[in-house]
């Protein structure tokens, strides 16, 4: 009954969401860096912040900081998807938000070099996250496969975190997933909510491997690193401005210029990243787990290089 009614307030959450971002004129608007052509509502993954915040509103306030963190990171990202911010300006509300984070993980307690690295993969992965949200269905997809990969681990491997935590993202994502994953969507994620899906899936990785000591869990985000870390090699080899939006990634070409349907493409990402994981989960008690990092990333990454061989032709005559 808690979940239901849980799902039930996060859909109409979402709906309420849709009018004001309607009436406010809250859109996307396709360019010619687009992998879409209609003008949809932006910000709907807003949603994810919802859910994580019903869960602490109703299981005594728990993770405060990182909630506090949550809410700095996604009111930014918010207020950039209306209307433009300073990068000095996010990267302020950004650390903030690490700290806090980092805070809620008991971070201060290691040496300093910690957080230095801490904040450097972590700014990685949330802008990697950030720039992977470009189809219908793929950062709900992927974030659906990551934590459902999650709470299998929590409850039969290690208990790093309350399980309805978990259940009541993943709660949020099918809902969001309901009005997205889909031919046509009816809203986009928008920066409100690559980021704070990021920043939440962040949170749960970074906890699992705290708990264990073993960083071979960063491999529920494998999918998604190699394309961004490739795809940045991939521009800086085209002496090209990383900074600048630009539709090189292997999603974006299935989808722009191999003309795959957007859904298909999330589903490509979510069935290779789930099979991965899968077989992580198995490999792992064997004692393989960093064996079986870097044969995925091995894998993966000559898989791009084919890919761009074969395809990338398509994009610079496009």
């Amino acid at each position: 009954m808690y979940y239901l009614i849980i799902l039930t307030i996060l859909f109409l959450a979402e709906l309420l969401y849709f009018r004001i971002a309607d009436k406010y004129n809250i859109i996307d608007k396709p360019n010619q860096r687009s992998s879409h052509t209609r003008i949809t509502l932006r910000g709907g993954g807003i949603i994810f912040s919802l859910g994580a915040l019903a869960y602490f509103l109703t299981n005594h306030f728990e993770y405060p900081w990182f909630i506090l963190g949550l809410t700095l990171i996604s009111c930014i990202s918010f207020v950039d998807d209306v209307h433009p911010v300073s990068q000095k300006t996010r990267l302020v509300f950004h650390f903030s938000a690490m700290a806090l984070m980092f805070y809620q993980w008991g971070m201060f307690e290691l040496p300093w070099y910690w957080l230095v690295v801490a904040l450097i993969v972590c700014t990685g992965i949330i802008n990697a996250y950030n720039f992977m949200d470009g189809i219908n269905g793929i950062t709900g997809g992927y974030s659906l496969i990551i934590l459902l990969a999650l709470a299998y681990i929590n409850h039969y491997i290690i208990t790093f975190v309350e399980p309805d935590f978990i259940y009541v993202v993943i709660l949020a994502i099918l809902v969001f997933d309901f009005f997205n994953f889909r031919k046509k969507a009816k809203c986009f994620a928008g920066d409100v909510g690559s980021i704070s899906i990021a920043f939440i899936v962040l949170f749960l990785i970074g906890k699992l491997i705290l708990a264990t000591n073993d960083f071979s869990y960063i491999i529920l985000l494998v999918v998604y690193g190699v394309d961004s870390v490739l795809t940045i090699i991939h521009r800086l080899m085209l002496h090209e401005n990383i900074g600048l939006p630009h539709r090189k990634h292997m999603y974006q070409l299935m989808a722009n210029e191999l003309k795959m349907p957007h859904v298909v493409v999330s589903s490509l990402y979510m069935l290779v990243q789930g099979i991965v994981a899968a077989g992580y989960i198995w490999m792992h008690p064997l004692g393989y787990g960093y064996w079986y990092l870097l044969g995925a990333i091995l894998i993966l990454s000559i898989v791009y290089v084919i890919f761009m061989k074969k395809y990338f032709y398509l994009h610079k005559i496009g």
